[in-house]
């Protein structure tokens, strides 16, 4: 596996960081911690909503309180189904499957563990739920400086728990379980496909790692190309690991930075998605690296003509196709993966 960048951003990707730019808005690190959450809200907020059956807010019970979580139920149509086949094709394919089959989703949001919620991340579980006909459950973990890891960590795998409890009640299968996250959610899903296995935990069918921070991304090529001008900075992940990590001795934990583990064999297959215009860059290939070397099937895509965050473009108002490109090859893994050919 080798990730690179192209020679400039995908043409797409260069307008919107020229808008971006042009509103001059603060970087994260340039201002206090609720502003930034705030910051991040306003710049998803205006989405045009995808229509599912249902979207039910509730909490499940955690380690320290009630953990915040948003259920995505697709129904069997698949309306939004887009992608390699066509869509009728996807629709059709859609109504026959059993409900009682399906695999589910646990998607645990970006945000560097100190902004981002449901909300912020509502339009991408939405289109998950719709093109895959899987139920999402979407986790509001709780996020630091308030709760420095662990916490964030022990609330996913507490949604885990749940979600392999709670399955039948979601028409899903407990056995075909997915852990997906983008950046900091893309760490928790690792994190907490490692913490399953360690303990003897619920059953992971797959990890979707999208730009995840695996190990320390400071020490990587990609880190010194990209440290400002393509969205996410060094400064903002700088800002984000002091506020997550309240003990130098936590950026050792292997829960923390899987990449550090000694061991990861047996951990379930993965999908790991990287740009080439990302920090974060060779910190995923780095970790795509040593599953393939312990044994774990993964396939690995670098986009190197997208950027940091472009999971996030893959819903209107924004929409970039190059984004587009990316999405459909995750959930062709996921298919490829997880269906059956169970029909009614």
């Amino acid at each position: 596996m080798t990730a690179d960048r192209a020679a400039e951003p995908h043409p797409d990707v260069q307008r919107f960081l020229e808008l971006y730019d042009s509103l001059e808005t603060p970087s994260f690190d340039e201002v206090p911690v609720e502003r930034a959450r705030a910051m991040l809200e306003e710049l998803r907020a205006g989405e045009p909503a995808i229509e599912l059956e249902s979207v039910t807010d509730r909490t499940v019970d955690g380690p320290n309180g009630e953990i915040p979580i948003r259920i995505y139920e697709p129904g069997a149509g698949g309306d939004h189904q887009r992608g390699r086949k066509q869509d009728g094709e996807r629709e059709q394919e859609g109504k026959q499957k059993q409900k009682h089959q399906r695999p589910l989703i646990l998607y645990f949001h970006g945000g560097g563990w100190v902004v981002g919620s449901v909300d912020s991340h509502d339009n991408t579980c939405r289109k998950l739920a719709a093109d895959s006909g899987y139920p999402v459950v979407s986790v509001d973990y709780r996020l630091a400086p308030e709760h420095p890891f662990p916490a964030g960590l022990q609330d996913c795998y507490a949604a885990l728990e749940w979600a392999a409890e709670s399955a039948p009640e979601l028409d899903a299968d407990p056995d075909r379980i997915v852990l997906a996250g983008d950046s900091a959610g893309g760490n928790l899903a690792a994190g907490t496909a490692l913490l399953a296995r360690d303990q003897g935990g619920p059953a992971v069918a797959y990890q979707l790692l999208i730009y995840p921070a695996t190990g320390d991304a400071t020490e990587t090529d990609s880190y010194e190309e990209n440290r400002e001008g393509y969205f996410l900075t060094a400064d903002e992940m700088a800002w984000f690991r002091d506020h997550y990590f309240e003990r130098p001795l936590d950026q050792g934990n292997v829960y923390a930075v899987p990449r550090r583990a000694t061991d990861l064999s047996g951990l379930p297959p993965a999908t790991i998605i990287t740009a080439g215009f990302d920090p974060l860059r060779d910190d995923g290939e780095a970790y795509a690296t040593r599953l393939e070397g312990a044994g774990v099937p993964v396939t690995h895509y670098n986009y190197d003509d997208l950027i940091h965050g472009f999971f996030g473009m893959i819903t209107e108002p924004v929409a970039i196709e190059r984004a587009h490109e990316a999405y459909d090859d995750a959930m062709d893994d996921l298919r490829s993966a997880l269906d059956t050919n169970d029909t009614v």
